[in-house]
Parts: structure tokens; sequence; C-alpha cells
């Protein structure tokens, strides 16, 4: 019978500690580009500035699924869908 290795706790916790900053850095990332791309757009249609932070939110909040996604796929240490990040 093959026996069970599991990580220690210093391990989960410095992995966990990992993929939570690259998560929170790509969402703020993503906020920050959305945010700034709205008003490159909203200002000279005269849109609100409103628009332009919805449109951040809604980046980031893409943002925030997909690397929720990339963790129950199997990738632990990084927000990423690509192999091997």
């Amino acid at each position: 019978m093959s026996e069970i290795n599991f990580p220690d706790a210093q391990t989960v916790v410095k992995t966990a500690g990992a993929y939570g900053r690259d998560l929170l850095e790509r969402v703020l990332t993503t906020f920050l580009q959305s945010f700034i791309g709205g008003i490159v757009v909203t200002q000279p249609l005269n849109g609100s500035m409103w628009y332009a932070a919805g449109a951040g939110g809604v980046g980031a909040a893409l943002a925030l699924g997909k690397g929720l996604f990339a963790r129950l796929r199997g990738i632990t240490n990084s927000a990423s869908l690509a192999k091997g990040v």
C-alpha cells in the first residue's frame, strides 16, 4: 500500500500566501488599467467618471474570477492559467 505524504503546515501557509499576493496584485492592476482605460474613453465622450470606475470594477471582478478558477484548476502558487508559472 502506498503512503500518502501531505505537505507540512508551513508549506501550505507559504503557498496560500504566494497565491494571495499574486491574485491581489493581478486584481488591483486590472482595476487600475480598466479605470485608466475608462477615463480615456469617457473624457472625450463626456461620460461620467462612474462609468470609468464601473469598467474598472468589472475588469477587476473578472480578474478575480479567473484567478480563483486557476486555483481550482490545480495551479496552487499562481493565479495564472499558464502551466509552470
